[in-house]
């Protein structure tokens, strides 16, 4: 449920905007109201919402001046409802990144329509913002960093095949012809060195590899599992739950909701 803040002097429009528009269809609900832009900062300030809906004229602080200081620590989005057309202002909304700039007297089907708008545009940020989230947290599960100062150029060598090459079938043979050394020796070496085998070095990484993919909700699973280099979608379900917990259907519906 996406949280609404309204600001305006006009108590008569304020429990106008209250009553008259169906939040509930949209996944709002309103959480609080004030009647001037001080007090709008404590609300922000107190409530943190995600939408907030405010007028520009207004005594004390005006919207503008709200919307300028609030926006610096808060992230959310904003609505502009003001009875004056002076270009100046929408330009100073324009430079805020306010969503939508809307005149008095307020046409509640047109507010309503750029509710709806915002409230997708604002799901989609936090599903990105969610997906990047975990995505960052399973990279730092799945621990293949590599301090390059430590590391042998061999090995370095082999790391940069890996991450060329990943979407491919690729094996240690492959990358032991390729740069001329024994397989066997050139495993013992990457393995003493990243604390991964190969075959396990090339796996983590492509699992990492899935999981950026995976920031996209329009994505197929099975295509990611051919894009980060397994021929078959069941056995790359397998690994990444191995190593996520979960599978990659689990993965996307748990970040979607």
């Amino acid at each position: 449920m996406n949280r609404v803040l309204i600001v305006e002097d006009e108590l008569i429009i304020q429990k106008g905007l209250q009553f008259k528009v169906n939040w509930l269809k949209n996944d709002c609900i309103i959480v609080g109201c004030a009647e001037n832009g001080e007090i709008g900062m404590e609300k922000i300030r107190e409530l943190e919402p995600d939408i907030v809906l405010t007028d520009v004229r207004m005594p004390f602080k005006d919207g503008i001046e709200m919307l300028t200081e609030s926006k610096k620590d808060f992230n959310y989005e904003a609505i502009i409802l003001s009875g004056y057309s002076e270009f100046n202002y929408a330009k100073q909304a324009i430079r805020l990144g306010v969503h939508d700039y809307l005149l008095k007297p307020v046409d509640i089907k047109e507010l309503e329509r750029t509710l709806s708008k915002l409230v997708s545009k604002i799901e989609q940020r936090k599903v990105q913002e969610n997906l990047k989230m975990n995505s960052l947290l399973y990279q730092d599960v799945l621990n293949i960093n590599i301090n390059k100062e430590t590391i042998s150029n061999y090995v370095l060598e082999v790391i940069d095949y890996i991450k060329e090459h990943y979407h491919e079938k690729v094996t240690l043979k492959d990358v032991s012809d390729a740069l001329h050394v024994s397989s066997v020796n050139l495993n013992s070496k990457f393995k003493d060195e990243t604390s991964h085998s190969f075959n396990e070095f090339l796996t983590r990484y492509r699992i990492i590899k899935a999981l950026e993919m995976l920031q996209n909700d329009k994505v197929l699973i099975y295509e990611v599992a051919e894009e980060v280099g397994f021929s078959d979608y069941k056995y790359f379900s397998q690994v990444f739950k191995k190593y996520i917990g979960m599978s990659p259907k689990q993965f996307l519906s748990r970040n979607l909701k």
